[in-house]
């Protein structure tokens, strides 16, 4: 019987990895893929949407459209096998992304949960796929729809489910009553970030206009930190306990990535900006951090800076609009384009280096991949596959 195994700790809770910060830890794989290259497990149609995957035990969690229903779906990972489906009679559309829903679900100890584009937010059984509560979390904060509908991926932090529709806000993890209401900040493309700055738990949310940042434990304002612009990527907590975050501007064009310092003083939350770079300036793929330089997409193109002043270290390799997760027991980035490669790129900050290519996917590949173990998952509007990467022989 395939199982969610809700007592294992998910190998993929959700959005971005275990810390959703993009970085994969514990994992070496084999690098010469001219002898070990990824094995296909399998691969199978899915229907439209961009969302991404989380994993646990033996069971793969996404969301996807089928003609007039939003579907919350469960699937084997080694073998793809469908293992249920929750349905909700929802269905969005816009010009730029297309249908279905945008947001990964999380999965946490048994349970899934998942922010259909309208609003829906559903708590459903890991194993079986039913509703353990449901309720519209767009309604509860009597947030309008958006041209791009609700695209936040909720966070499992203690006992509660954040979400974003027009505000932050939590759920009780058992019963689904509303337990805070954060701060309204419009509308965002971004999720919900659990940071911790100087000893203090806090989500913070890339909002249009700024970054936000809020108590875990009851929603209250902590700190803003104002920058004009569309919210898109994830904030992210570098090693010196300052934050990397970057903006588009009202037109999508990507204006850079800044690094602030939050700090909590005698007479409360204060921020910082260090520098603003002009040198990453990714739209909608979110960066990753590495022994002190940022690498992600400056527009279509790869790139890294040093987080200590923002300065260019390179930029080299054309993927389209990508995403990237980082081994970082290798030095690697693992890439993959918008036409559906896998690339392997040195996590460095002397050059670009791509060691392997592989094709994977077609078409237009905008949803991040997943990584559990030793099987890495990806998907577009159309299909997902999965593939077995060699693990890294002992010498």
């Amino acid at each position: 019987i395939a199982s969610g195994s809700p007592l294992t700790k998910a190998e993929w809770p959700g959005l971005r990895g275990p810390r959703r910060d993009g970085v994969v830890r514990g994992v070496r794989i084999e690098t010469d893929w001219a002898s070990s290259p990824p094995v296909e497990l399998w691969r199978r149609p899915i229907g439209p949407g961009v969302s991404s995957f989380a994993v646990q035990g033996d069971l793969l969690y996404t969301q996807e459209q089928r003609g007039e229903d939003e579907i919350v779906s469960a699937y084997h990972v080694k073998t793809g096998k469908p293992i249920w489906k929750h349905r909700d009679a929802s269905r969005f559309w816009d010009a730029h992304v297309g249908a279905g829903p945008r947001a990964t679900p999380a999965v946490a100890d048994g349970r899934v949960y998942a922010l259909g584009a309208k609003g829906i937010l559903n708590a459903l059984d890991a194993d079986s796929g039913d509703v353990v509560w449901s309720r519209n979390a767009a309604s509860d904060a009597g947030a309008e729809l958006p041209l791009w509908g609700f695209v936040s991926s909720p966070l499992v932090v203690e006992d509660v489910v954040i979400v974003y529709t027009d505000s932050l806000a939590a759920y009780d993890l058992a019963t689904g009553e509303p337990r805070w209401t954060g701060p309204g900040g419009g509308g965002s493309h971004s999720s919900p970030q659990l940071l911790t700055i100087d000893g203090v738990a806090q989500v913070a949310l890339l909002a249009n206009g700024g970054l936000v940042s809020v108590a875990a434990a009851d929603g209250k304002l902590l700190w803003e930190h104002p920058w004009p612009g569309i919210g898109i990527v994830q904030p992210v907590l570098i090693a010196e306990g300052d934050v990397l975050f970057s903006m588009v501007n009202a037109a999508a064009a990507p204006i850079g990535t800044r690094r602030i310092a939050a700090a909590l003083e005698p007479g409360g939350w204060s921020t910082e900006e260090r520098w603003t770079s002009s040198g990453l300036k990714p739209s909608f793929s979110s960066v990753v951090v590495h022994d002190g330089h940022a690498f992600g997409f400056d527009g279509r193109i790869l790139a890294s800076i040093d987080v200590e002043d923002g300065e260019r270290n390179w930029k080299g390799g054309r993927y389209g609009s990508g995403q990237l997760v980082l081994l970082a027991d290798q030095d690697l980035l693992l890439v993959v384009s918008e036409h559906g490669d896998l690339a392997l790129v040195e996590a460095s900050p002397d050059r670009h280096t791509e060691l392997a290519r592989f094709p994977a996917i077609e078409g237009k590949t905008w949803s991040q991949p997943a990584l559990a173990g030793d099987t890495l998952l990806v998907r577009n509007r159309r299909e997902m596959a999965a593939f077995r990467l060699a693990m890294e022989r002992s010498h």
